[in-house]
């Protein structure tokens, strides 16, 4: 391993040659390649982090490219899964980093395996299921993760170590219900909010990863870019108090898929992912020449897109048969189109 192009970072005493080494042995599993995601991997992968699983379920569109950092006008026009493009850009930034895209929902039925022989998990998801599955799992394996969320102006930073500090559930019990937080629909996002809360994320996981685990502090940090303000929250008394049914009853529901949905509305987007019970792959060129006769048919490797006759509705079928139907932000209508289109 070359460690001249870190030269700066092993300056740092914090980290120092060692820390370096210990970065280049780690192993990270990152959950989602938007806003936050991006950063966080173009983030470790200059630092050197010497593997790190991408998973994502979304391609990239237009409005993606005001925040998320890695993708270009030309990953829009190739219709690239997120994965497949920011593991392209990663690649020309430090090859001797192993990047390892996968096209795929992050769900109870892959988590486990994604998970598999990693140091840390990070959270670069736009949702609550998600992250409540990655808490199960991190409780689950022992494995820490980073929780990091943002909206407006405005983010939330907390890391995680099983069986030591306060868990998500201990700060949340639940899922919060419909409509009772602010989202991207109603109150956008600012890409320094971005910035600065995948920049606290990173700091800590190279806290983590270098070896410096006593360095980190386990509350929660609460940023807002706008107002210039930034608040810690201790977190330790919500894990002493003893009443947290994840990490003291050892109740797992979404690792166990109890509470899985099968379709979700993605924010700010008007469309809806529907994923079919059982997934299973499919052939991307025989069902786009099936489709051909609904509408505007563009097919890649990764991908098929249909825009249907009259063009309210578009579609975008995956290879493992998710698909993301644009047009709606019922999923009612996501599945009657989903049982049009794809098949029940």
């Amino acid at each position: 391993m070359d460690l001249a192009r870190y030269h700066r970072q092993i300056l740092f005493r914090a980290i120092g040659e060692e820390g370096q080494v210990r970065l280049s042995q780690s192993r990270v599993l990152l959950c989602g390649c938007g806003a936050l995601g991006t950063v966080l991997a173009e983030t470790l992968v200059r630092a050197g982090i010497g593997f790190i699983r991408l998973v994502d379920r979304d391609f990239v569109e237009l409005t993606n490219l005001q925040r998320q950092v890695l993708f270009d006008e030309q990953d829009l026009a190739d219709q690239l899964p997120k994965s497949v493009a920011a593991t392209r850009k990663l690649s020309l930034i430090n090859s001797q980093v192993v990047v390892e895209p996968h096209v795929a929902d992050v769900s109870s039925g892959n988590v486990l395996a994604l998970a598999q022989g990693v140091d840390l998990i990070l959270d670069g998801t736009d949702n609550f299921e998600t992250r409540f599955l990655l808490n199960d799992v991190s409780l689950e394996l022992g494995i820490p993760w980073i929780y990091g969320g943002c909206i407006g102006s405005h983010g939330q930073v907390m890391p995680i170590f099983p069986g030591e500090t306060a868990c998500l559930r201990c700060l949340m019990e639940d899922v919060p219900a419909p409509g009772t937080t602010e989202t991207c629909d109603t109150a956008g996002i600012l890409g320094p909010t971005v910035n600065m809360i995948a920049s606290l994320q990173a700091v800590q996981a190279l806290k983590i990863l270098a070896g410096r685990k006593d360095q980190v502090e386990t509350s929660l940090h609460i940023l807002d870019v706008w107002d210039g303000t930034l608040r810690k929250m201790s977190v330790k008394n919500l894990r002493d108090q003893g009443r947290c049914p994840a990490c003291h009853q050892g109740e797992r529901a979404w690792l166990h898929g109890d509470r899985a949905s099968q379709t979700t509305v993605l924010c700010g987007r008007n469309a809806v992912q529907v994923s079919p019970h059982d997934k299973h792959a499919i052939s991307l060129p025989e069902l786009a020449e099936k489709l051909r006769v609904s509408g505007q048919v563009t097919v890649n490797p990764f991908l098929i897109r249909l825009v249907v006759q009259g063009g309210e509705y578009e579609l975008t079928i995956f290879g493992d048969a998710r698909a993301i139907i644009k047009g709606t932000d019922d999923p009612t209508v996501a599945k009657s189109l989903y049982a049009r289109y794809v098949g029940s």
